[in-house]
């Protein structure tokens, strides 16, 4: 991940960047913690909401690899099949993990 490109393809200081990735940790932890509790809950609408949020929010800081996992994450619960998600979920909190690591 390229903080300078990403910094710069969003019209930012690295710094400010760095500012807004440590936003969405923070914002993006609670919406994976949402979207663990939706599922234990087997509440498909609350899921496919928190992966929605999670997706539109990397995308916005041009995350894509993270803004597509959070996609097929949101798609399967619109779906109303949450099985299997928990692997979506545990490779969106690796990626985020990563995230926090570079905005640390």
């Amino acid at each position: 991940m390229n903080l300078e490109e990403l910094s710069s393809n969003l019209g930012l200081e690295k710094e400010d960047y760095l500012e807004l990735l440590e936003l969405l940790v923070g914002t993006g932890t609670q919406d994976i913690n949402t979207l663990k509790e939706a599922v234990a809950a087997n509440d498909a609408d609350r899921a496919a909401k928190a992966a929605h949020s999670l997706k539109g929010a990397t995308a916005n800081l041009g995350l894509m690899d993270l803004s597509e996992l959070a996609r097929q994450a949101e798609m399967q619960a619109k779906q109303g099949t949450l099985q299997g998600i928990e692997e979506k979920i545990e490779a969106l909190q690796a990626k985020l993990n990563e995230v926090a690591t570079l905005a640390s």
